[in-house]
Order: structure tokens, then C-alpha cells, then sequence
């Protein structure tokens, strides 16, 4: 590499002379280390000699989704449109428009790039699972390694171990490593792994035996617009409706149910409403559909890929919040890596029920600014509680706002300034 730098060096004194020598230079790389090798040293040199920015790509088999990993990865692009050239690289279908209504985020400067993946194209999925991949299979997301060579840097923030990076400098951001190693397992191949908890930090040790490199807490940004919003009775629910039913949105219907059957007076004027992204095609979300239908009476709403400015209204008005990801769960994955929706609530003064496991821990104090339980019980005597106790509920939403500060996206965007910008000047340096 201290032979190629100084070509470069040369380059900038005496291009004519030095230009044969880059050539020469180059093919001796491609034979020693590969044609990948070589090309990635002149998307350097040209970094370097600033011909242009730096091209940085972020890749996610579900950003056709709404979801909260989504939501971080495209902040940490939002963030950085000043310093790159940046590609949003997607399996499905997605658009500017979504973005913004989805997210409020404008990223209208960044380029979008669609690569269908054929073994899920052929069969006609949209949810692009890598766990159903075996051993006997190719690796469908091989386009995606190889596109990931046409830049300096290449972002992961599907937590797919099965994308091998092939640019200069890849990250990984980690929400929660899913799977053991076991077939086409990269994550060990990338310059960074950046993780979004200390819970998400301590399985990344444990399933795959790597040290994580960075704790970036999620951005979240949904402050109320307006002071002091009258509340209403209305118990929210944010959470993807997951096709396996992990955000527990039916255990929690149930207990509002039994709530209102054991105390008709005192929930009569209380309403409970769940949001969260869907597929079209959802058979748990159905299932729910059916059981709100069969209880039409009981103030129950299911809210489906609503806008941006919906939920924010939603947030506004709601005095609880209930999440019950990791109830009865059999896998470590399948409890809550950290909990933005919870953050967001307690952002308006929202108190927060939640389950007492993975990251929502790192969020919710128990009994300081909401509580944390571990099974539908504990939920239903502690939301009986503060649904009759008015002052217990303003203290505790005064405190959780306070809690939710240390989330705030400004904190979020000086950690990724300062990630970026380091590894950049890295990059850039002679020596």
C-alpha cells in the first residue's frame, strides 16, 4: 500500500510520468489480490486526488417496510448526505415518497436502487427471510455482495450475515444478531460493527463470538410539536405486526378485553389503539382483525401504515403505552433489541408498560418513569392502577419525558458525525 500512496502523491506533481506507474501498479494488484482489490484502490486514489465524494451505499432487505431498524438506518444516511454520494440499495420496490411518509425524512438527494433477488422473486416472497436459507442452497443475496464493490463504503443495516462487503469500508450495524453462524456467515468481514444496546452488544458476543465495535443508540426524534396537549384516555400500542406474532399484540388485546370485562366503570371511557407496519398479505394481523370485529363494543382500533403526522398525533394525545415484546418468548430475538416506540412515547409524556427484558431495560426505570413486567398480569394491575390514580400518571410522564432526552436524534447524529468522519479521514490519509 506505501508504494501505491506514493504513486498517488506523484500523481498530484507529475501526472503524465506518474499515470503509467498507477497502471502498472494496479495490475500487480489484481494479479497478487484480486480485480475487486485493485478497483477499490482506484475508488480510493480518486477519494484521495478529490475527483469526487466518496460513493457510500446502505443496503436492507426490508426497507419496504416500516420499521424502527429502517427508521435508523436511513438517519444515519440522512445524516450523512453531506459528506457522500449516497445509494439506498433495496430488494423491493420503495421511493422517496414512502421515506418521507413513513419516516419524515427527506432523502430526496440520495439515489435508490432496486436489486430483485431471483430464489425470492421466483417464489413470490416478500418478506426475505434469511433464516429459510439451508445449507444446500446459493446464497440469494449474492447480488448484493457484488454491488457492494462499487463503493467506498458500504453500510449493512439489515443485520444479514449472509452479505459479504467488498468495499473499501463496510459496517455492519447490528440491530440483533438472529441467527448462529451457519451457512454464508460475513459478519466477521466487515471494518465496523456498530450496535444499538448493550443487550443487542452482549448476544453479538455470545452467538457470534465477536466483539461489537460501536453503541449508537437509535435516533428518535417525534417531540411533541405543540406544549402540553390535553391527554386522553387512550392506551397506545407502536409495534410492526409481525407475521410470528413476536410484538405480542394479541396478549395485549386480550388484557384490555379482561380489563373491561372485570372493571366496566372504570375503563368505559378508555380506548386502546395499536399501530404498527404490515404486509398486505398477514395472517396474524387477519387473526387480530377478527378479534377487534368480534368486540366491536370494547374501543379497540387497529391503525395500519399510517403517515407520519398520524402517529405523532397519536403520540400526543395517549396517557399509556403498552409493549409487550419478549412475553413468553423461546429466543433471545425475539425480545425487544431496544424499544424506539417506547422512547417515542415517553418523548409525550407517555407512560410506559413494558416488558422487563432486552433493551427496554436500558430505557424504562421500573416505578420512576413507568414500569416494567414480565407477564399480562403485572400489565393488567399496573395499568388499573394508573387508570385511577390521575397525579401517580403526571409524575411519572414528567419523568419519562426527562428519561427520553438521552435518546434524542441530536445525540445520535454526533455519534455517526464523529464514527464517519473518523473512518473518513482515515481512508483519505497518504500514510
Amino acid at each position: 500500500m506505501g508504494k501505491f500512496l506514493n504513486i498517488l502523491k506523484n500523481l498530484e506533481l507529475r501526472p503524465q510520468e506518474a499515470f503509467p506507474e498507477l497502471s502498472e501498479e494496479l495490475k500487480k494488484i489484481a494479479i497478487s489480490d484480486g480485480i475487486q482489490a485493485a478497483y477499490n484502490r482506484l475508488l480510493q486514489a480518486e477519494v484521495i486526488l478529490n475527483v469526487r465524494k466518496p460513493k457510500l451505499a446502505i443496503y436492507d432487505h426490508a426497507f419496504h417496510f416500516i420499521g424502527g431498524a429502517q427508521k435508523y438506518g436511513l438517519s444515519m444516511i440522512s445524516t450523512l448526505q453531506d459528506q457522500f454520494d449516497i445509494t439506498i440499495i433495496s430488494n423491493k420496490g420503495v421511493s422517496h415518497p414512502h421515506f418521507s411518509r413513513w419516516y419524515d425524512l427527506d432523502l430526496s438527494h440520495c439515489e435508490i436502487k432496486v436489486i430483485e433477488l431471483p430464489y425470492f422473486e421466483d417464489k413470490n416472497i416478500n418478506h426475505l427471510d434469511p433464516a429459510s436459507i439451508s445449507k444446500d442452497e446459493k446464497n440469494p443475496f449474492h447480488p448484493v455482495s457484488k454491488e457492494s464493490g462499487n463503493y467506498d463504503f458500504f453500510i449493512n443495516n439489515s443485520m444479514n450475515e449472509m452479505v459479504y462487503p467488498l468495499s473499501n469500508i463496510s459496517v455492519m450495524v447490528c440491530h440483533f444478531p438472529e441467527r448462529r453462524p451457519k451457512t454464508y456467515f460475513y459478519a466477521d468481514q466487515y471494518s465496523l460493527i456498530v450496535y444499538n444496546s448493550r443487550y443487542t452488544a452482549e448476544w453479538i458476543k455470545k452467538k457470534w463470538d465477536l466483539t461489537p465495535h460501536e453503541l449508537i443508540y437509535p435516533p428518535v426524534d417525534m417531540e411533541p410539536e405543540l406544549e402540553n396537549t390535553q391527554k386522553k384516555k387512550v392506551i397506545l400500542s407502536v409495534a410492526r405486526f409481525e407475521v410470528e406474532g413476536t410484538k405480542r399484540q394479541e396478549e395485549m388485546i386480550h388484557t384490555f378485553l379482561k380489563l373491561n370485562l372485570e372493571y366496566p366503570k372504570i375503563m368505559e371511557n378508555w380506548t386502546f389503539k395499536l399501530v404498527g407496519g404490515s404486509d398486505v398479505k398477514n395472517p396474524y394481523l387477519q387473526r387480530l382483525e377478527n378479534l377487534v370485529a368480534q368486540n366491536s363494543d370494547k374501543n379497540i382500533q387497529l391503525k395500519v401504515n399510517i403517515p407520519i403526522h398520524e402517529l405523532k398525533s397519536l403520540y400526543q394525545e395517549s396517557t399509556l403505552f403498552w409493549h409487550l415484546c419478549g412475553l413468553t418468548h423461546r429466543d433471545p430475538s425475539e425480545i425487544e433489541h431496544f424499544g424506539m416506540t417506547t422512547v417515542e412515547a415517553m418523548q409525550n409524556k407517555v407512560v410506559p408498560i413494558v416488558y422487563d427484558g432486552g433493551g427496554l431495560r436500558e430505557i424504562v426505570d421500573h416505578g420512576i418513569d413507568g414500569f416494567r413486567v414480565r407477564s399480562k398480569a403485572e400489565l393488567f394491575n399496573h395499568t388499573l392502577k394508573l387508570c385511577q390514580d390521575d397525579e401517580h400518571v403526571r409524575k411519572l410522564s414528567e419523568n419519562a419525558q426527562k428519561k427520553s432526552q438521552e435518546f434524542l436524534r441530536s445525540k445520535f447524529e454526533e455519534r455517526i458525525h464523529r464514527v464517519f468522519t473518523k473512518l473518513l479521514q482515515t481512508y483519505k490519509r497518504f500514510e
